[in-house]
């Protein structure tokens, strides 16, 4: 992808990453806390701040990647140690799932109501799988660069934000 399309895609899609992290998801918790009884909502709203945190971080990362390629100045090591210690604190939310889930169903008498923790599951396994998409390997495949990239090399991409931080630099 040329350094045009890229800045042109950026300049979309951290804001629509900013809008979910900040909006969408926000609102779904929102709307649990004043609809559903707490000791049912245990897991999802865990699941939903583990995507809300992780998204957090990834609309953070496009805004400074549109910044470096637009020109614009920020403090390199202050964003890589921040990047650092997200994906620690990511590892360890994501050990503490299993416990959430053992917490959500020994406060409901180690049952489950409905398909919300259907939802619950899917919450917390989309976290998992966005820290995996931001840390390790691009997961999204959804421009034709990455298609193309997809079929020459019959493998999925290392995350740019694991590149920038084992080459330290964003």
């Amino acid at each position: 992808m040329s350094k045009k399309d890229l800045i042109k895609r950026l300049k979309w899609y951290y804001p629509m990453e900013m809008i979910h992290a900040f909006i969408t998801f926000p609102i779904m918790v929102v709307w649990l806390i004043f609809n559903k009884p707490l000791q049912e909502i245990v897991f999802i709203l865990y699941g939903l701040a583990l995507c809300i945190f992780i998204l957090y971080q990834g609309q953070h990362y496009w805004k400074l990647k549109l910044y470096t390629l637009t020109g614009r100045s920020f403090d390199r090591t202050k964003n890589l140690t921040f990047f650092r210690k997200s994906k620690k604190i990511n590892l360890v939310m994501i050990a503490l799932v299993p416990l959430v889930l053992m917490l959500q169903l020994y406060l409901n008498d180690w049952s489950y109501n409905g398909n919300l923790i259907w939802w619950a599951v899917l919450a917390n396994v989309f976290g998992m799988l966005e820290h995996i998409n931001y840390y390790h390997t691009q997961l999204m495949v959804d421009n034709t660069s990455d298609i193309n990239y997809l079929i020459r090399n019959r493998k999925l991409k290392t995350a740019s934000l694991a590149k920038d931080l084992l080459e330290n630099e964003i």
